[in-house]
């Protein structure tokens, strides 16, 4: 058991710690998860801490009062402390509804938070009992919450309600299921928006100043430029170690973003609420995919290669069936300016030319004017490098053995106003104009691409560059 005086060691070096925006990590009791997970009368809530108020006064504790949370700090007061209590109560009936609980039997529902700032008086005042582990920055068992006090007012609501989350999933459903289904849950709600005395969980940042601290995106966006990539199966082989890294939360995160919103996979994703109490949680999802798996790990590397801040990805769910040759004569495909990659239908075939010409006007924007484009895209903007509104072209091989999913679809081919496409490996046709999987939705029109074989031909024409 750890000591009183080891206890606030370990607690002051948290206090002392940097803030480093967006790398923030969180910590969840590994023994509580395991021995709820074996329960199978219903939740067994650990013994909680004694509360005396004597010592608490005497020690300058606040202690603040909501119907759903009572908070105790040693911070001074200050209106994004004094809400704390009311997100909390705004939350419950919302994760009612995300998990399938009736709200009316758990009308006596209530945790105890302590909101740590400088730590030696929550220490003294026996809010710190010295049987738990060290934590990083939150930290939850039964229906108690601990969480230290980060350098952002957003943040602070987003370490309660991750806690908060982890609480309610361990005493109501009785388990948070395995490393990446509790802490990828728990992102995906605590993520929100507090505007006006309303909370909006379960919400996808639509710029990066939107959340500050948050970071997950970034957190993806640099494990991918260190050449780090996580598989959907890699995911879910988490384990509880895996959680002291703090780039676990932003895949995690990600992981459950993607399934919960992508229209083809949302339901056998919330379908795992009814599971986190079965050993073989992870199987019975990879059974509920069933064939579509395959498709779900390459449309999750399209997901993460291309995310952005207000992802929307109903208009960026792949269709991977696989095409048919290109006609000798050719082929004539329309592309729609506001979605993502759009599967033509067409099978390029290893080693043969294919001609690519296009032609059509589209609108890129609405604010602060209206901006137009042909397929070579406007050079007044670009995205990751092209012009805006530029067609690119992707040959999807399929899955094979060995290959980084989604490779085609991070490196696409530009096509602006023609090209010569000689691919190889015999691969699928995508196509789709340069624009940020955030700002499809404004885009209205189409163009025409025009597709056929040119192998008859040694040289490219001389106006268009084979690629």
């Amino acid at each position: 058991m750890v000591s009183k005086d080891n206890c606030f060691y370990w607690l002051k070096r948290i206090c002392r710690r940097d803030w480093i925006a967006g790398a923030i990590g969180l910590t969840v009791s590994r023994g509580l998860r395991y021995s709820f997970r074996a329960a199978t009368a219903g939740p067994i809530e650990p013994r909680p801490m004694i509360i005396d108020p004597a010592r608490i006064r005497s020690a300058g504790i606040r202690r603040l009062e909501g119907s759903r949370l009572t908070l105790y700090t040693d911070l001074p007061a200050q209106p994004a402390i004094e809400e704390l209590p009311k997100v909390f109560e705004l939350a419950f009936p919302q994760w009612c509804s995300y998990f399938q609980v009736d709200e009316r039997f758990y009308s006596k529902w209530k945790c105890t938070a302590v909101l740590i700032g400088e730590g030696e008086r929550i220490v003294k005042a026996g809010l710190l009992p010295t049987e738990l582990p060290p934590f990083r920055f939150g930290f939850a068992r039964g229906r108690e919450i601990w969480f230290v006090n980060p350098p952002s007012d957003y943040y602070r609501r987003h370490l309660l309600l991750h806690e908060g989350t982890h609480a309610f999933m361990n005493t109501i459903l009785g388990s948070c299921g395995p490393t990446w289904y509790m802490e990828g849950v728990a992102e995906l709600l605590a993520s929100h928006r507090w505007e006006d005395g309303k909370l909006q969980m379960l919400y996808f940042p639509r710029h990066p100043d939107e959340l500050p601290l948050w970071g997950r995106i970034r957190m993806i966006q640099e494990d991918l430029r260190a050449n780090k990539f996580l598989r959907l199966e890699e995911i879910l082989e988490l384990q509880p170690r895996d959680a002291d890294s703090v780039e676990l939360y932003g895949w995690c995160w990600g992981a459950a973003t993607f399934l919960e919103r992508h229209p083809r996979y949302h339901d056998s994703f919330r379908r795992l609420i009814h599971w986190v109490l079965q050993p073989d949680f992870n199987e019975r999802f990879r059974k509920t995919l069933n064939l579509w798996w395959d498709w779900a790990e390459e449309e999750w590397a399209s997901f993460v290669y291309s995310l952005d801040y207000n992802f929307d990805l109903s208009r960026e769910a792949l269709d991977l069936t696989p095409g048919f040759p290109v006609p000798p004569v050719g082929a004539e495909v329309v592309i729609t300016a506001d979605r993502g990659w759009q599967n033509t239908g067409l099978l390029l075939e290893a080693g043969k030319t294919y001609l690519l010409q296009a032609q059509g006007r589209y609108q890129l924007a609405t604010e602060p004017v209206i901006w137009w484009s042909e397929p070579g895209g406007v050079s007044i903007r670009y995205y990751r490098g092209k012009p805006l509104g530029m067609l690119l072209a992707a040959v999807w091989p399929g899955k094979a053995s060995g290959a980084t999913p989604a490779e085609a679809f991070r490196n696409p081919i530009p096509v602006g106003l023609g090209t010569q496409i000689r691919p190889q490996q015999t691969g699928t046709l995508f196509l789709r104009i340069n624009d940020s999987p955030g700002e499809l939705a404004d885009n209205t029109g189409t163009l025409t691409v025009r597709v056929r074989p040119v192998s008859e031909f040694p040289f490219p024409h001389p106006e268009i560059g084979l690629r």
